[in-house]
């Protein structure tokens, strides 16, 4: 999966190029973050979710996408996970991710994870968009949602780290 990866992103990063050199404007469903266009370093992140949920693949492959290294790990029991990792019942979503000592709770977006990283908060556990999100990266279903993307930290406290809105 990761050659394929780095194929793709190669392969769209020449287009892209190329288009621009032509002035054509590219459209796509979702913009590259700047890891991926910029050709640094991928993060690693490792995606826990049970072997039959098909938005939970459809998120690892937008992480892919997106210039990350996704290793994925299948389960059964994707909320011994959650509760090893201290994932508030508020907070919980179909799957479960591990970025260096960071929890990635649901269906969070590539690029909102990047500017975390970038920007880390103090005491924060993970970022969590809780529940089924339609229109979220993996849901993508025709119909989009309006949604937040949670800061949840050790001590309880939640904050809303970026909003999506369906304008």
């Amino acid at each position: 999966m990761k050659t394929r990866n780095k194929t793709i992103i190669a392969g769209s990063a020449a287009l892209a190029i190329g288009a621009i050199a032509v002035g054509f404007k590219l459209q796509a469903s979702e913009p590259a973050t700047e890891t991926a266009a910029s050709g640094s370093t991928a993060h690693t992140i490792t995606v826990y979710k049970s072997p039959s949920c098909s938005c939970c693949a459809g998120w690892a492959e937008h992480l892919e996408r997106n210039g990350f290294d996704v290793n994925v790990e299948d389960t059964n029991n994707i909320n011994e996970i959650k509760m090893k990792h201290e994932v508030p019942r508020e907070m919980a979503s179909c799957h479960t991710a591990l970025i260096d000592d960071l929890v990635i709770e649901g269906h969070v977006p590539a690029a909102d994870i990047v500017a975390y990283l970038e920007n880390p908060q103090f005491n924060t556990v993970g970022l969590s968009v809780p529940g089924m999100v339609q229109g979220s990266p993996g849901m993508e279903t025709g119909t989009k949602q309006d949604y937040q993307v949670i800061a949840f930290r050790a001590n309880g406290q939640q904050s809303v780290f970026r909003e999506h809105k369906d304008y």
